[in-house]
Order: structure tokens, then sequence, then C-alpha cells
């Protein structure tokens, strides 16, 4: 559950931040920026689940440590791939502005400034919302169920 509030933290934050890039820059808003926007949120959404499930491994195995530092462990353990993930990704797009033509000028645009934005906030914005949603350790042991007896074999 507070994994979730700060995937939408951060979805929230790239989502805002592309359209008002395209707001302040007066660019049309057509259909492939609406398709690039949701590029976005789903490439957002997948760097946020691999930062989050490696601060999820770290509170099982480092039980005693403080929670700021199995966010900061946690995040220097993905920060590499996410770079590498990134910048590969950027370059593709890249060429896509520079050879794809005025048609996708557009839409590549918006999928750089969302994949830059999507980095930053995967790392900076929904890591650090799991510190200020103040979860620990605890949040994360499994709640053992009580065996009930119904008589039923």
């Amino acid at each position: 559950m507070y994994k979730r509030q700060g995937s939408i933290i951060a979805i929230f934050h790239d989502v805002l931040i592309t359209i008002g890039l395209f707001s302040l820059l007066s660019l049309e808003i057509n259909l492939s920026i609406v398709a690039a926007v949701l590029t976005i949120v789903g490439y957002s959404m997948n760097d946020t689940v691999v930062i989050y499930d490696r601060i999820r491994e770290n509170f099982r195995s480092m039980r005693t440590a403080e929670t700021l530092n199995i966010l900061n462990s946690a995040i220097t353990q993905t920060i590499k791939r996410t770079i590498i993930t990134s910048s590969t990704t950027l370059l593709v797009l890249l060429s896509l502005f520079v050879f794809g033509g005025s048609s996708l000028e557009g839409f590549s645009i918006a999928l750089i400034v969302g994949v830059l934005i999507g980095t930053y906030s995967s790392i900076f914005v929904a890591s650090t919302s799991i510190f200020y949603l103040d979860i620990s350790t605890t949040d994360l042991i499994p709640v053992k169920r009580e065996e009930v007896d119904d008589g039923m074999p």
C-alpha cells in the first residue's frame, strides 16, 4: 500500500512536468503527445518498480538498519542500471527526434523529457516518499494468520 502512494506521486510528477513543459513552450498537444505521456507513465512505473523491489529486498536483509540507510543502499545498488537504461533509451529517442521528421517531433520531445524526468522521479521522488511516509522494516514483515478450526477435514 505504501509503495503505491509513492508511485502515484512520482507518476503525477512526471506527467505534470511533461505537460507543463508543452504548455510553457506553447507546443500543440495532439494524439501522439497523449500516447507519449502514457508511455512515460509506463516507463516511470517500470523504473519505480525496479527501485522499490530493491528497497523491499534491503528492508528484509538489513532489518536492523535505519530506513534512510536502507533507501540509500537501494538507490546506490540500482543507479547504475537506471542510468544505463535511461541513456540507451535517450539515444534512441534522440535519433528519432533527428531523423523522424516533423510528424514525430512532438512525440520524441515528450518522450525525451519524460525519460529524463521519469528517471529523476523514480530515484528521488518515489524512493524519498517512502522515507516521508514513515515506512520501516516492521511494515514489511508478513502478518501471520491465525488458523481457524471450523471442523472441516
